[in-house]
């Protein structure tokens, strides 16, 4: 005859449980106080919103007392020229992109924990939040100053602009590998650069591939403004459409500027699904 314990069993659980509960409750507090402390700063008006809908259509679809005003129906008579200035765009977006990658992806490695000194680590994060920090059109402004007006000055701005965001994302990608696969590789023999190269370089392959697609997309629509500075694309032609107050061709860029960054979306996610 076996005998059954009768003693109950605890539901309460685990110390770590309940602290990283604690820790999240402390982070929901945090969230909201900054939010309510910060709501004065911000001037939201749902009031001010709402009673100025009125404006905001007659703006954008134009009103009976004033003739030729709005932005529709939009004016494509200079579409030739708009579609060129947007291949230019696209073509700033992808350059911007992978000449970053040539500062990415050693900046990444140096910036990773688990790879790099403590030295080099805690020089490389510094440099990393200083391309982070700065504006693209302050880079733009910087390079256009430089090398002239064109679509090189925004290529460099969206160069070292991507490769502190890039290098950022996939230093945190470094530092979650799987270490069961670095010893492995470090077994074999292996020297230094094969380890990076066949232990965490197959693991950080598919986010890599992920974030560098996600940037470019980003990266063309970042190009769209730095025409504003002259640096080249689109946006030269959008900010005098609207210094000029023409609308209907402003309409006209917008669209154009929708459509491209569309195409490029559902191309970078056919490619995304390819690679990974």
């Amino acid at each position: 005859m076996s005998l059954t314990s009768t003693r109950p069993i605890s539901v309460d659980p685990p110390p770590s449980v309940k602290l990283n509960r604690r820790w999240n409750n402390l982070a929901i507090g945090l969230v909201v106080l900054a939010l309510a402390a910060s709501y004065p700063l911000t001037q939201i008006s749902p009031g001010g919103l709402l009673s100025g809908l009125g404006d905001s259509v007659r703006f954008i679809f134009g009103s009976p007392d004033r003739p030729y005003s709005g932005f529709f129906p939009p004016d494509f008579s200079r579409w030739q020229t708009y579609l060129v200035e947007m291949l230019v765009t696209v073509a700033m977006g992808l350059w911007g992109t992978v000449l970053s990658l040539i500062l990415a992806v050693p900046l990444s490695f140096m910036g990773a924990q688990n790879v790099a000194p403590r030295w080099l680590y805690n020089l490389t994060r510094p440099v990393l939040d200083f391309l982070r920090g700065l504006p693209d059109l302050v880079l733009a402004l910087i390079f256009v100053a430089a090398l002239g007006l064109g679509p090189c000055p925004g290529i460099m701005a969206l160069a070292l602009s991507t490769a502190g965001s890039l290098a950022k994302l996939l230093s945190e990608a470094v530092e979650a590998v799987d270490p069961g696969q670095i010893e492995a590789v470090k077994a074999t023999g292996a020297s230094p650069v094969l380890v990076l190269l066949y232990g965490y370089w197959p693991q950080i392959l598919p986010l890599f591939a992920s974030y560098t697609l996600y940037r470019f997309e980003v990266n063309v629509r970042a190009a769209t403004l730095l025409g504003i500075v002259g640096a080249g694309g689109i946006g030269f032609y959008l900010q005098e459409a609207m210094r000029g107050f023409d609308f209907r061709s402003t309409c006209a860029l917008i669209i154009i500027i929708l459509v491209t960054v569309r195409l490029v979306d559902w191309g970078s996610a056919r490619l995304r699904a390819r690679i990974i």
